[in-house]
C-alpha cells in the first residue's frame, strides 16, 4: 500500500496509486445543499486534499473519482472557473508578506481573466477578477481558500502586525458578499476562527461547519474507515512490532485517536502521525516532531494561564469557539489548534471541558512546556527528568528530593510576576513529565498541592508549601490521613514536606518520614 504522506494533491493521490479515504458523499452534500463554508481543524489534518478534491470535483475531473461514492451521485461534471488561494506558502511577519501573496495571486489571475486598471485596490482587484470569470465563462466561480489564517496566526505578538493584516483580509474576504451573485461556492479553511466581529465580520452567510455532527469526519480518519482502509497495514505494523493486530490497533488509538469536534461524535486520528506509523512501521509522534507554533507558549505567558486548569476550567460554546479573547484565555486558541480536544459537555449551563486528545499530544506537548517552564539551567544532564525518575524508582528519596532543590537554585528564572503561580506551573510540568514514567496523582485545594507518587516497590505522598514550613506539610499528610489508604501496602512508603519560599524563589525546607510496611510482601 501507497501511503500519501505530505501529498496534498488530489489528482496525484488517485492517478499513482496512493491510498485515499473517501470523504466525496460528505463533498457532495456540502455542494448539494449550500454555498459558503468554513472549516476549522488542525495543522496537518486533510484539510489541503480537502480542497484539492473540491478543485478537482468542480473543474470536473469525472475520471478522478471512479470508483468513489460521488460518482453514483453525480450526473453533470460542470466545469467551473477556480480562483484557489493558498495562504499556507509564506512567512508573515511584515507588513508586505500579505499584501504581496495576495497581489501574486491575482496577477496569476488576471493573465487568465483580464484586468481593468481602474481597480487599485486588492479588494477592487479581487471583485472584478471574479465578475470577469464568471462573464468569461457564463459559469458561477468557485472560491477556495488553504489557511486562511496563518498570516493572523504568525503575527501574534505583535499587535500593529496583526491589526493590518486584520483590515486587509476583512476587506479581501468582504468581497465574496458582494459578488454574490457570481458565486456558485466557496470554502474557506483554517486552524482557527477568527470570529465574527473580525476577519468575517462582512461575510455574515459563511456557514462554520466545523462543530457540526454531520461533518465531524471530513478530515482526519475515523475508527471505522481505519478497519476498512488500513487493517492490511495494521497488520504489517503489529508484525514489525512483535505484537498482536488488536494490540496494534490498541496502541494506534490511544497514540492518535482522540480527536472530537462535537460531543457524542467519533474519536478522529490524526491522519499525519497515523499514515506515517503505518509507512514507516516504527511509532513515533510524527506531528509533534513537525513543529509547535510558538504562539501557544506566548500567550499560555503572556495570559498568565495556570496550567492546571487546562484540563479542568469550563468553556462556553461562545468562547471555545472563537480565538479574539485569546488575550484573556488561551484555551480556544489551544483546542482550535489541536492541542486540546472536548472531553464533557454540560448541556444545562452550556459548557465544555477539555483534555488532551491522545498520548502523542500530551506526551510532546508538556515536553515541549518544560523548558519554559522552568529555570535555566548550564548542566541538562543533571537536571534531566530521566535521573529524577530513576531516583524515584529506585527509592532514593533524599537524592530526589536534593536534585529538587538544586532544579530551582540553580536555574535563572523564564516566568516572572506572581510568584505562587510561577511555582504552580512549574510543578505542573514537571510532574505531569515524570507522570509518563511513573505513576503521579496530583490534587489542588485552596493554593496548595499535594502529590502521589507510584512504582511497583515505592510509594511518595508529598505535601508543598508556599511560605510556611516542611513541619507543617508533614503535619497536613498526617491530618489529612493521605497515607491511609496504603496502610496494608507492602510497599515502602515516603511522607515528604515541602516549603517553597517566594522570597528566594526556591525550594528552603524539606523533610522526609519514612514508613516501612508492617506487611510482608506477597510472594
Amino acid at each position: 500500500m501507497k501511503y500519501p504522506i505530505g501529498i496534498q494533491n488530489f489528482g496525484e493521490v488517485r492517478r499513482d496509486g496512493y491510498a485515499y479515504v473517501d470523504k466525496t458523499a460528505l463533498m457532495y452534500k456540502l455542494v448539494s445543499e449550500g454555498k459558503y463554508y468554513f472549516l476549522s481543524r488542525p495543522r496537518r489534518f486533510g484539510k489541503s486534499l480537502f480542497l484539492s478534491t473540491l478543485e478537482a470535483y468542480f473543474d470536473g475531473q469525472r475520471e478522478l473519482f471512479e470508483g468513489l461514492a460521488v460518482s453514483k451521485l453525480e450526473k453533470d461534471w460542470v466545469k467551473h472557473p477556480i480562483l484557489h488561494l493558498d495562504l499556507n506558502t509564506d512567512r508573515y511577519d511584515t507588513e508586505d508578506n500579505l499584501s504581496s501573496r495576495l497581489n501574486l495571486f491575482l496577477k496569476n489571475l488576471e493573465k487568465e481573466y483580464g484586468k481593468d486598471e481602474n481597480e487599485q485596490t486588492l479588494g477592487q482587484r479581487f471583485e472584478g477578477m471574479i465578475r470577469r470569470a464568471y462573464e468569461k465563462t457564463g459559469l458561477r466561480v468557485v472560491i477556495l481558500v488553504d489557511e486562511y489564517d496563518k498570516p493572523m496566526l504568525q503575527s501574534i505578538g505583535n499587535d500593529a502586525l496583526q491589526t493590518e493584516y486584520r483590515n486587509t483580509l476583512k476587506a479581501f474576504y468582504g468581497v465574496l458578499k458582494s459578488c454574490d451573485r457570481y458565486i456558485r461556492f466557496a470554502f474557506l479553511t483554517g486552524v482557527t476562527k477568527f470570529g465574527k466581529v473580525s476577519v468575517f465580520s462582512d461575510l455574515n452567510s459563511l456557514e462554520d461547519i466545523s462543530p457540526l455532527p454531520q461533518y465531524c469526519t471530513l478530515c482526519g480518519i475515523s475508527e471505522n474507515e481505519l478497519h476498512h482502509y488500513f487493517d492490511n497495514g495494521v497488520q504489517a505494523l503489529a508484525e514489525a512490532n512483535d505484537m498482536t493486530k488488536e494490540e496494534c490497533y490498541e496502541r494506534l488509538k490511544q497514540d492518535f485517536d482522540g480527536y472530537h469536534f462535537t460531543m457524542n461524535s467519533p474519536g478522529m486520528y490524526n491522519p499525519f502521525s497515523l499514515l506515517n506509523t503505518l509507512k514507516n512501521q516504527v511509532f513515533r509522534d510524527y506531528w509533534f516532531e513537525t513543529g509547535t507554533p510558538s504562539f501557544l507558549v506566548y500567550q499560555l505567558k503572556k495570559t498568565g494561564y495556570p496550567l492546571e486548569s487546562m484540563t479542568t476550567e469550563e468553556l462556553s460554546t461562545d468562547t471555545l469557539n472563537s480565538i479574539d479573547i485569546m488575550d484573556e484565555n488561551p484555551l480556544p486558541l489551544l483546542y482550535q489548534s489541536g492541542y486540546l480536544t472536548l472531553k464533557s459537555y454540560d448541556s444545562r449551563f452550556d459548557e465544555y471541558q477539555l483534555g488532551f486528545p491522545n498520548r502523542e499530544v500530551e506526551q510532546g506537548f508538556i515536553k515541549y512546556l518544560y523548558p519554559f517552564y522552568t529555570p535555566k539551567v548550564q548542566d541538562k544532564g543533571t537536571f534531566s527528568i530521566v535521573r529524577f525518575v530513576k531516583d524515584i524508582e529506585g527509592g532514593k528519596a533524599e537524592d530526589f528530593m536534593r536534585r529538587l532543590e538544586n532544579f530551582f537554585a540553580n536555574g535563572d528564572y523564564q516566568v516572572m510576576g506572581n510568584l505562587e503561580l510561577y511555582f504552580q506551573n512549574t510543578l505542573y510540568v514537571f510532574f505531569r513529565l515524570m507522570g509518563f514514567y511513573v505513576e503521579v496523582e496530583r490534587h489542588t485545594t485552596d493554593g496548595r498541592m499535594d502529590i502521589l507518587m507510584q512504582t511497583p516497590q515505592y510509594i511518595y505522598i508529598l505535601e508543598l508549601k508556599l511560605d510556611k514550613s516542611a513541619e507543617e506539610a508533614l503535619a497536613q499528610i498526617e491530618e489529612k490521613g493521605y497515607a491511609t489508604p496504603f496502610s496494608d501496602d507492602s510497599r515502602q512508603l515516603f511522607k515528604i514536606g515541602i516549603n517553597f519560599s517566594t522570597a528566594t524563589r526556591r525550594i528552603d525546607d524539606w523533610k522526609i518520614k519514612t514508613v516501612l510496611s508492617t506487611k510482608a510482601p506477597i510472594l
